[in-house]
């Protein structure tokens, strides 16, 4: 009967113990009940149903780098090669939770495409701010936010 119950009180403790998720500061998980998303985890310590619950993303809110290193023609014109560094973040965790393990390459694909149209005779000030403003509309409905674009042309 001990050995039981001392079998029992272990398997209690272990559930117990998996129950609980500490998140920490500058984080957001996104926990999935039954493979469908169940709520958004924020910094601090929470209960979660073991077995039932996991946790599917581990979102940082704190800022990213991305570098860019592309080679652009447009039309007829020759070829320029292109560097930029993209600062984002993320700011809305429950529209970013569905596409944050894809995030650089959309950042990528959107900023390749609005180099294109990027005038190289214009004040960097201006390339950046412009095409920081562009990424910006285009990334905005998935809860992300650029910060800042450092530009180079060659």
């Amino acid at each position: 009967m001990p050995l039981t119950l001392i079998a029992l009180l272990c398997l209690v403790l272990m559930v117990v113990a998996l129950s609980i998720k500490r998140i920490p500061e500058g984080q957001v998980y996104s926990l999935h009940r039954l493979g469908r998303p169940a709520r958004l985890l924020t910094p601090g310590t929470h209960m979660v149903l073991p077995l039932l619950e996991r946790v599917a993303h581990k979102i940082s809110l704190t800022g990213r780098t991305l570098r860019l290193d592309e080679t652009l023609a447009q039309g007829g014109a020759a070829a320029r090669a292109v560097r930029a560094t993209l600062y984002w973040q993320v700011l809305d965790p429950a529209r970013a939770e569905n596409m944050i393990e894809g995030a650089d390459a959309l950042l990528q694909a959107r900023a390749r495409s609005v180099l294109l149209g990027i005038d190289p005779q214009a004040p960097v000030g201006e390339r950046n701010a412009a095409l920081k403003r562009t990424l910006n509309a285009a990334v905005e409905a998935h809860g992300l936010l650029v910060t800042r674009i450092d530009t180079e042309l060659d």
